[in-house]
């Protein structure tokens, strides 16, 4: 089979179109024949290794967290899953990668793909869909008439959150440039800041979340715009000493996170706002529930470009500038 594998960290001409032995599913996994594949900008940071200390992959790697396909095969002790599915799945963190023709896939993190949705569309969700839900659900616990703040809005991450915060009943306030106001506010977003003419700091306040999608000084300057016993989730970083529990870390860089994370903890606690990181899980009952809700049209998915499975390394150069609206999605068949 094809797939795009990772070589070496570093450098971009490591990372190329290859053949690969078709993998073998073990008795908890399915294998999918993936139709499409969507990206996400972590996809472009981890070949430059910007994630060795926390993923541990095994080089040569297949790019590529999610997947919609069909299932051709299951392991001895798959129950929820049959050959001729039709399914979607973040397999990130888990086993192998999404950018090949044949991906193995943990049942447990794997969901029936909505009917209403094409392999295309599908596979845009995952990732983006489970950080928002993660993000926006289980951390800040959004209810009706909440306030949440998710710049970004025109991005992959945005494009979900704002719909889905909106299910929520919650309030909310995007930032985006002039020419994609009419996109978000047809999310859903309430209050639109043009951030090539306001700052966002200067027009909002009282809210009761934000989800932290911009790299820079955007992160402290959003403390000032939240009530206190608020709570701001960042997707971004700086990892910190709780999310290196979590994952198993050693002594050593437990505490490098907690020194990566003092300064925006301690300035959360100034303005009484609970900071927290979060690193998205596969997790295939949320995935059902989301797509619930892609079925019911309470949600729609949001598709910049799709490229040809030639093209995937194209598809990074285009995501990797930052002005997709909506998400990159590579076509395998």
């Amino acid at each position: 089979m094809r797939a795009l594998v990772l070589k070496r960290y570093g450098k971009p001409d490591q990372v190329a179109l290859v053949d690969a032995p078709r993998p073998v599913p073990k008795p908890d996994d399915i294998l999918v024949q993936v139709h499409a594949a969507g990206l996400n900008p972590i996809d472009n940071m981890i070949p430059k290794g910007m994630f060795k200390p926390i993923l541990r992959l095994q080089l040569p790697a297949t790019l590529g967290s999610d997947l919609a396909g069909v299932v051709v095969e299951v392991g001895s002790r798959v129950t929820r899953f049959k050959p001729g599915d039709a399914v979607f799945a973040s397999i990130f963190d888990l086993v192998g990668g999404a950018l090949a023709e044949f991906a193995l896939v943990p049942e447990s993190a794997a969901a029936l793909k909505p009917p209403n949705l094409d392999f295309v569309q599908a596979a845009s969700i995952p990732m983006v869909g489970l950080t928002s839900w993660q993000a926006l659900k289980e951390r800040a616990h959004l209810k009706p008439g909440n306030k949440v703040f998710i710049p970004a809005g025109s991005g992959g991450i945005g494009t979900f959150a704002i719909q889905l915060a909106k299910y929520l009943g919650a309030k909310v306030a995007t930032t985006t440039s002039t020419g994609n106001v009419d996109l978000v506010r047809s999310l859903g977003a309430d209050e639109v800041i043009d951030y090539k003419k306001q700052e966002f700091e200067d027009v909002l306040r009282d809210y009761d979340a934000v989800l932290g999608t911009v790299r820079g000084d955007a992160l402290e300057k959003s403390l000032r715009i939240l009530k206190p016993k608020s709570t701001v989730i960042s997707l971004i970083g700086p990892p910190d000493a709780v999310f290196a529990r979590a994952r198993g870390m050693n002594f050593l860089m437990v505490s490098l996170f907690g020194l990566l994370s003092r300064k925006i903890i301690r300035r959360s606690k100034k303005y009484g706002v609970a900071y927290s990181f979060l690193f998205v899980r596969p997790d295939g009952g949320q995935l059902a529930e989301i797509g619930e809700l892609l079925k019911a049209g309470h949600i729609r998915p949001v598709i910049d470009r799709v490229f040809p499975f030639e093209q995937a390394k194209e598809a990074l150069a285009h995501l990797d500038q930052g002005r997709a609206k909506g998400k990159v999605v590579v076509r395998m068949t």
